[in-house]
């Protein structure tokens, strides 16, 4: 009795379930309306894709020409106007030598605008190299140095490094009026500077942000007052320096004397 109950309850329960109900019209609609969008989109883009049928170049052109960079864009204007990769298109100019930085934009209907500004030389690295003002190696053989820039030089990879403590010291010296003319790291780390008037600054591989800062602070002025009779000045000493004078220089003053005498107690150098 009890097995009969049983199976009319489980035959009971298989009636009342049923296969839930699917929309089929509702996926369908959907569908298709989503379709119609893309299809659109799809569509609206071939019309408007059209060729591109002006470019507009705006920049100061005093080391690269519109001609330049349009050479340099021609495979990316084969694209349609919307198909065109801007980004390709920026990397390519961006890459020409003495472009510093680029923007290219699309003008409705089928113009292309591209803005650029030229790297500005700051001074010169090496031989033949030109650095920015950021301190960047942009142009590695330079076919003409302008006279008037700096000369800095040094390891490789130690641009950065040599045209930040150029800038540093300049800062502080054109107040007093002094100018750095030159800047030098060699390989075993030692720096040394020229200054405009030919005095040259040697500081050393050790303690050099503190020995910069006794130049500026005593030995600066008295290279602005004496120029004409300073060879050089050593800052090579744990505690001060020492300045060699021209063979034709007058006497050096009590106050220098005593200056120099005082920096150099206990100093030793490296």
């Amino acid at each position: 009795m009890a097995r009969r109950q049983a199976k009319r309850r489980k035959q009971r329960e298989a009636r009342q379930w049923r296969m839930p109900a699917i929309p089929v019209a509702r996926i369908t609609r959907l569908t298709v309306a989503v379709a119609t969008v893309v299809l659109s989109y799809h569509f609206s883009s071939i019309l408007l894709d059209k060729p591109i049928r002006a470019i507009t170049v705006e920049g100061p052109f005093q080391r690269v020409s519109a001609l330049q960079i349009e050479e340099a864009i021609a495979d990316e204007l084969s694209h349609g106007f919307l198909s065109a990769d801007l980004h390709a298109i920026r990397e390519r100019v961006a890459a020409l030598p003495w472009i510093d930085q680029a923007t290219v934009a699309r003008r409705w209907p089928a113009t292309l605008e591209i803005a650029v500004t030229e790297q500005v030389p700051a001074a010169c690295w090496g031989e033949a190299g030109l650095l920015n003002t950021r301190g960047e190696l942009f142009v590695t053989n330079a076919r003409h140095i302008p006279a008037e820039l700096p000369r800095l030089s040094g390891p490789e990879d130690r641009s950065a490094d040599v045209a930040r403590r150029y800038l540093t010291i300049r800062e502080q010296l054109i107040p007093m009026g002094l100018d750095v003319r030159r800047v030098h790291l060699d390989a075993r780390g030692a720096w040394e500077l020229t200054l405009q008037n030919g005095v040259d600054i040697r500081l050393g591989r050790r303690d050099v942000d503190q020995r910069t800062d006794l130049f500026i602070d005593v030995v600066a002025n008295i290279v602005a007052s004496r120029e004409a009779d300073i060879d050089f000045v050593d800052m090579r000493y744990s505690n001060g320096f020492s300045i060699g004078w021209r063979e034709d220089a007058s006497p050096a003053t009590d106050v220098e004397r005593d200056t120099a005498a005082r920096s150099l107690v206990a100093g030793r150098q490296e």
